[in-house]
């Protein structure tokens, strides 16, 4: 599905499809979709593999130039072992720190992450099966957005009200969001299998001291 693809369920879920009288532009359709995207990719964003070389005698790996980045996911290191090795890590800005006991040599480390999907003209990077997920968050924005726009202004009524189309996109946007949040915690569970986290978990019944 394309970005032309879904504005059309989109609007067919607004049920604003007369072109000589839409209620939604397409630029406003476009930016009520993006945010959707963003919002998913969040939750479960798209996974993506960058080799980032290390430094000699340095814990630290700059990742700046990995761009749209939402999550850093596991770091392997050193690469080429098999199980594969993945290292403990803290994350400050664009620095990426190892935590473990063996210095980088220089030589590459693997980055897995999670980046902003793209839902352009001609491309799509989400999977098939959350495509109506994100389109009804969009459509949740578009009538929030509509409905606080036009509640003071003057309409005729019936289905259409500002205060009927505030309600049903609060419902949309409450079903989206709850959703995200289930796969979120879904794609954190198959995450946590690849490495140990950056923190120990904190126990809750032993003392370790100071």
């Amino acid at each position: 599905m394309n970005l032309t693809e879904m504005k059309v369920i989109v609007r067919r879920d607004l049920h604003d499809e007369d072109s000589d009288n839409y209620r939604w532009t397409d630029n406003e359709l476009e930016r009520h979709i993006a945010r959707a995207v963003k919002e998913f990719s969040g939750a479960l964003p798209y996974e993506q593999k960058a080799v980032k070389s290390t430094t000699a005698g340095s814990r630290d790996i700059d990742i700046s130039t990995i761009m749209e980045r939402v999550c850093v996911q596991a770091v392997e290191y050193p690469v080429g072992n098999y199980p594969a090795i993945y290292q403990r890590f803290s994350l400050w800005g664009d620095v990426l720190t190892l935590l473990s006991d063996e210095v980088p040599d220089g030589s590459d480390a693997y980055i897995y992450y999670g980046k902003l999907h793209t839902l352009d003209s001609s491309t799509s990077t989400i999977p098939a099966v959350n495509e109506d997920l994100v389109a009804g968050g969009a459509c949740g924005y578009a009538a929030v957005e509509w409905a606080i726009y036009a509640v003071n202004r003057i309409n005729t009524g019936g289905i259409n009200t500002p205060e009927e189309f505030l309600t049903w996109g609060r419902k949309k946007l409450s079903y989206f969001r709850r959703e995200l949040r289930k796969l979120g915690n879904k794609n954190r569970v198959r995450i946590s299998s690849l490495y140990r986290p950056c923190q120990l978990p904190v126990s809750q019944s032993t003392d370790f001291g100071p």
